[in-house]
């Protein structure tokens, strides 16, 4: 939506968001109907991917912008937003078997099992190993000049600071209020019809995927012991520098 917003220069965007930047690896859509799209698109591209930046071709004329978030809270949102998916449309997009339906535990004990699966990163890019090995990679690759690392919790106490750092490594103009006000978690909520990665309806609610927008939710669910567990074992997949900077 930031990029959005910095390329168009206006909240009211010519279509919605999911079109303007389709998520280039979702498996619901056709390959060749994603990149006849991305062809026809004349004005400056913006591609959402969930692949670590090793998966993708990297190329000088493009920007990666890598966002991060502290690992537990991106757990907890990603709880939540399974929760949230229509799981027979997903089978109905990509071919696959309607599994049978299971009752999640709860979301601590999920939160818990979340930090010990032990899985190789590249089988479950969603897991703990998966995410520190895309961020630890990102990390490594911060000062290459078209990669940019963004914290979650930098967009939300600074975002009008934060859309001028990407604007700036971008080279696009610097954000108006009107822009920066449109890029709130508030009014994406408000928006969600339009804003919600949803081409294809796999959500069952596309308000709900706009759930809360604040840091901090996994800390109470858990005890500090719980807590410093998490921190040993996210210490034996990732470099201290980078732990001390995302899990702020």
């Amino acid at each position: 939506m930031i990029c959005a917003l910095l390329v168009f220069r206006s909240p009211d965007l010519p279509a919605p968001l999911p079109a303007l930047s389709p998520w280039l690896d979702w498996l619901g859509a056709p390959r060749d109907e994603v990149v006849a799209e991305l062809e026809a698109q004349r004005h400056r591209r913006f591609i959402k991917t969930h692949t670590p930046l090793d998966g993708i071709p990297l190329d000088p004329r493009a920007t990666y912008i890598v966002v991060a978030r502290h690992p537990l809270d991106m757990a907890v949102s990603l709880f939540h937003q399974s929760r949230n998916l229509n799981r027979r449309r997903m089978a109905e997009l990509t071919g696959s078997p309607v599994g049978e339906p299971r009752e999640a535990p709860p979301l601590s004990e999920s939160l818990l099992s979340w930090v010990d699966r032990e899985v190789e990163p590249a089988e479950e890019m969603d897991s703990l190993p998966g995410v520190l090995w895309h961020l630890s990679d990102a990390w490594r690759r911060r000062h290459d000049g078209n990669v940019l690392l963004v914290h979650y919790a930098d967009l939300t106490a600074d975002l009008a600071g934060e859309m001028r750092r990407i604007a700036a490594r971008l080279g696009l103009d610097p954000p108006t209020g009107e822009l920066v006000e449109a890029a709130t978690f508030a009014q994406m909520r408000d928006r969600a019809r339009d804003l919600a990665p949803d081409p294809a309806g796999i959500l069952l609610d596309r308000g709900a995927f706009f759930r809360r927008g604040r840091s901090g939710a996994a800390r109470e669910l858990l005890t500090d012991e719980q807590v410093a567990h998490y921190q040993r074992r996210a210490a034996t997949m990732a470099p201290a520098d980078l732990l001390t900077w995302l899990n702020r």
